[in-house]
């Protein structure tokens, strides 16, 4: 039990192996490279052309400290194909290190995105060690050369080949000094960075200068020194072009005329350019010493005859775009709380405070159960009570909407109400609910996706309308504003019996939004009270004399195949008085009261009954036992139900628990319409028993098979189902409860009144932020569309795939109630993300002059310049200058030049740019070349050569100086590379 402790000593003892925090970071950086296998001869192939932009870049990190602290270690890599071990050894003992060789390869000189040290210095990979913390910096002298020193004795312990860099001064400057080792050589990475350039270096005679002098080779005459030079344009005036697309008008849409918007649509587009600037890089790639002269008297460096030419455009951040703006401004309104009583102002509906003549104080008085007599309490007085309070208490210029605007929108949404002749009202209203057979293409089917509404509908349509006038008129106010006239116009027409626009017909979709159901289902109540009013009026002008003869008369032209299609006139062919149908018994006494008896009736006495309520013989079945022919009886259509309506009730049932009393309750609750079904079938079909309703309602519970009988004849014999013949089953329960009563006198299934006026107070209580929740789905469903529109002008194949990942993830995010708002935003940020491009591509376009290229050949090859412009970083221009692009390049920099030489003032020009001028003044005077640009905003040069250092008889090395001008700073990275064998 002992032996642990003097172990755990004696290590204790002997540990002097990391002694000091120097020490202890060197053995973490050493640890660091084991860990990434950087250790041993790096090889690979030689750079392809343009591979630091085609190819992946990969990082990995980790975190060292030197006492406490911390720097990230970073290893930046171009993932390569894995190379063949045999070249390894080929290479022999004496090869460079394979980041040397990088600094000589010119294939990838200006890479137009990569990592600074890869633009500096052409390396493939390399690690940074650098402060962890954003505000860290390592600033003074000793802690640098502590730094450099860590890593020069890191890189000889490891015999690692990856050049090791370490980060000084504060981040933004990006100071970097490192170290490459190998057998034998050492490259030393060097850095200036200075605010303001020395006059001599900003040409390139000076620069070799400084480069051949840093260099200090022995050798006399030196080896020629390669060079590579871009220069860098920058356009920011378009002025020959002003940005297209104007705000559209608002008054003119009231008018009707329609401005830049059309009406009951989403507008699109940028009210800004959106291209900002544009780059053009004129690029010498391989130039030799003395082939070009460039001092500061003179300079060969005309961008015109540049051999290369690469162009690149600078996007407006988040420019401002119609479509975003909509969708943005309507999503604000998810947030709001008010609700649409305070935002218009309760004096609204009061007056004086004594007459309250709240809707929705009506509605609580309509829903609850009371004595009053139902035709007694007049909501139409009501309603136009409080609208004529409302306009007065609201002076016509006060309320948010102006009266034209409102019309224009009312009719746009309500198009059967131009007509004020009921007549035709009652006819078109029929025709324009929805009967329109929805369009096969998968866009009009976007809503079953999205949980929104089909284009051609009407919440499709108010979801614009409420979309445009929170953005134009008087945002949320306006909203309330039309949300109430909305309201009350579905009450007008719930007691009108007219049905609503725009909506199809029968059972509320439940793949639309909530709020499309409701109107469906306000729809569905206003058809059958339709359908009763108009059976009554027809029955108090010719009454057939027995009520049930004129019902079996009516009942049997319904001769057509699909029973469910013909409820309207099912309803309409009732004769009895609207009482009957209201007033039954309860529930309770109906059982009480004729359950018992009704079983114990025998079949023989229940022949005796008139048959009612028949739509049409079956035409195959016969009655099991009479014989007769099987009717199909005039049932009730069950009730229709929204989602919400579904759910309670599945709440319900789900509550009502496994006892048997709960058990029995939702068999009744589940089985109303069975019972109703049941009733009208006893009616239709004297005499009847279970096994005929059977055979009917559910023909897979009656089991019929072959027998031979006593007589040897085959016979069929037919039975109920095992389900069926359960004791106590719900279908024989209901069977014996069940009354012959034609549907017409049953109690209704579906209380229209009741339910019309749910769906009416639940419209009067939605708030703004509710409603813009409930028509979120439509509006991105339009958005979408709007944007495909749009696109299919423009056919850029990159915008085709973004729009397909917003439908995935859109119907991903909108099925599920109450998506969350980060979600919500995701999806808005990547439609106007769209928007953006297409605003980018009609830019380019009209600046490319595109459609007015008349050489078909020279149109193509503008149109994909272009297409290439919004997908990459560079794009390099063919034929330099001299081409179709380059020329309509050449052109637009010298209309900025002129406009800015004719403009009054001269700019003032910073020192470094008179510089700039100034080294190519004496050109100007003997080109007049240089003025068609401005001058450069950057100036790079590479310098490379390899040279034997720090001896004569030294191994030749790579040497290599990259250099920077710009308005704001002068930077020079150098990589010297030095023989180590003897020194």
């Amino acid at each position: 039990a002992l032996s642990p402790q003097p172990e755990s000593e004696v290590f204790e003892i002997t540990d002097f192996t990391t002694a000091s925090e120097w020490e202890r970071f060197i053995s973490k950086i050493e640890e660091v490279l084991n860990d990434w296998k950087l250790i041993g001869i790096s090889s690979g192939k030689p750079l392809e052309k343009g591979i630091f932009t085609t190819g992946t870049w990969e990082e990995k990190s980790d975190e060292i400290s030197f006492a406490d602290f911390r720097f990230s270690v970073t290893h930046h890599y171009l993932v390569q194909e894995p190379s063949d071990k045999d070249g390894k050894e080929e290479l022999g003992e004496d090869a460079l290190p394979l980041p040397m060789q990088d600094l000589l390869c010119m294939n990838n000189d200006f890479p137009p995105r990569a990592h600074c040290l890869v633009r500096w210095y052409g390396l493939r990979e390399f690690v940074v060690i650098a402060p962890a913390a954003n505000n860290d910096a390592v600033v003074s002298e000793s802690k640098c050369n502590l730094l450099l020193s860590s890593i020069s004795i890191a890189l000889g312990n490891t015999g690692c080949q990856v050049p090791l860099f370490v980060q000084i001064h504060h981040k933004w400057r990006r100071m970097y000094v490192g170290e490459c080792q190998g057998p034998g050589v050492r490259t030393d990475f060097e850095m200036v960075h200075l605010r303001k350039v020395p006059s001599q270096y900003t040409h390139l005679s000076g620069l070799l200068d400084i480069f051949k002098t840093k260099i200090g080779c022995p050798l006399m005459p030196l080896p020629p020194v390669s060079m590579a030079i871009r220069l860098t344009f920058v356009l920011q005036d378009w002025q020959q072009y002003f940005w297209p697309q104007q705000p559209p008008d608002i008054d003119a849409l009231v008018g009707g005329e329609v401005g830049g918007l059309e009406f009951g649509k989403l507008p699109f587009g940028a009210c800004e350019d959106p291209i900002s600037e544009l780059h053009l890089a004129t690029t010498w790639p391989h130039l030799a010493e003395g082939i070009i002269v460039d001092n500061d008297v003179y300079s060969d460096l005309d961008p015109l005859q540049a051999p290369q030419w690469s162009v690149r455009v600078r996007k407006a951040d988040n420019p401002q775009c119609l479509l975003g703006d909509f969708l943005t401004e309507f999503f604000k309104l998810c947030r709001r709380k008010e609700s649409t009583d305070e935002i218009l102002g309760r004096s609204a509906f009061d007056e004086e405070g004594k007459e309250v003549a709240d809707i929705t104080h009506a509605l609580s008085k309509l829903t609850e159960p009371a004595p009053v007599p139902i035709p007694k309490l007049s909501v139409t007085n009501m309603v136009h009570s409080a609208k004529k309070k409302i306009r007065k208490h609201r002076g016509v210029d006060e309320s948010p909407l102006n009266n034209d605007v409102l019309n224009t929108i009312l009719l746009f949404l309500f198009p059967d109400a131009a007509d004020k002749l009921a007549d035709v009202f009652e006819s078109r209203a029929s025709t324009s609910a929805g009967n329109n057979p929805p369009p096969e293409n998968e866009d009009y089917n976007l809503f079953s996706h999205f949980k929104s509404a089909p284009s051609d509908s009407l919440t499709y349509k108010l979801a614009l309308c409420l979309c445009m006038i929170n953005f134009y008129h008087g945002g949320v106010k306006g909203v309330a504003h039309l949300w109430q006239e909305f309201v009350l116009e579905m009450r007008y027409r719930w007691e009108n019996n007219y049905l609503i626009p725009g909506l199809a017909n029968g059972s509320p979709d439940l793949r639309c939004c909530l709020l499309h159901q409701k109107l469906q289902m306000l729809n569905c109540c206003i058809e059958r009270k339709k359908a009763r009013d108009e059976g009554k009026r027809g029955n108090v002008s010719d009454r057939s004399p027995g009520g049930a003869s004129g019902d079996g008369a009516k009942g049997g032209d319904h001769s057509g195949d699909n029973p469910e299609k013909e409820f309207g006139r099912s309803w309409e062919s009732w004769s009895d008085s609207e009482e009957e149908f209201f007033e039954c018994l309860s529930d309770t006494e109906d059982l009480k009261g004729n359950g018992q008896e009704n079983g114990k009736k025998g079949a023989k006495e229940s022949v005796n009954l008139k048959p009612e309520g028949r739509l049409h013989p079956h035409g195959k079945l016969m009655l099991l036992h009479p014989g007769e022919p099987l009717y199909v009886p005039i049932t009730q259509e069950p009730a229709p139900m929204t989602e919400d309506l579904l759910e309670e009730q599945s709440e319900v049932l789900a509550k009502l628990g496994t006892s048997a009393e709960g058990a029995h309750l939702r068999a009744r609750m589940q089985s109303a319409c069975l019972l109703s079904d049941m009733e009208s079938f006893k009616a239709a079909n004297p005499g009847c028993c279970l096994e005929d309703f059977v055979r009917w309602y559910s023909p897979r519970d009656y089991i019929e098979e072959e027998v031979v009988d006593e007589k040897g004849n085959k016979v069929i014999r037919g039975e109920l189902s095992a389900r069926m013949k359960i004791p106590s089953n719900m279908w024989v329960e209901a069977w014996e409860t069940a009354k012959p009563v034609p549907a017409r006198r049953q109690k209704r299934l579906f209380d229209d009144t009741r339910e019309a006026e749910k769906v009416l107070h639940y419209l009067a209580v939605q708030k703004p932020a509710d409603l813009a929740r409930h028509l979120l789905p439509c509006i991105i469903h339009a958005a979408l569309l709007k944007v495909k529109e749009e696109e299919a002008l423009e056919d850029i194949s990159s915008v085709k795939k973004i729009i397909k990942q917003i439908v995935s993830h859109s119907s991903k995010v909108l099925r599920f109630p109450s998506p969350e708002d980060k979600k919500l935003e995701e999806i808005i940020a990547q439609i106007m993300s769209v928007e953006a491009i297409i605003a980018r591509a009609r830019s380019l376009k009209a600046k490319f002059g595109v459609e007015k290229c008349e050489n078909e050949e020279e149109k193509e090859d503008l149109q994909r310049f272009v297409n290439s412009l919004l997908e990459q970083p560079e794009v390099s221009v063919v034929g330099a200058g001299r081409g179709p692009a380059g020329s309509i390049i050449h052109k637009l920099f010298v209309n900025a030049q002129r406009l800015t030489e004719s403009s009054d003032e001269a700019p003032s020009v910073p020192p470094l740019e008179e510089e700039l001028r100034r080294s190519g003044s004496q050109e100007e005077r003997r080109q007049g070349v240089q003025s068609d640009f401005p001058p450069p905003t950057g100036r790079e040069v590479i310098l490379r050569t390899s040279v034997p250092r720090p001896a004569p008889y030294s191994k030749a090395l790579p040497q290599r100086m990259y250099s920077v001008l710009t308005r704001e700073d002068f930077r020079l990275a150098g990589a010297f590379s030095a023989d180590t064998t003897f020194f």
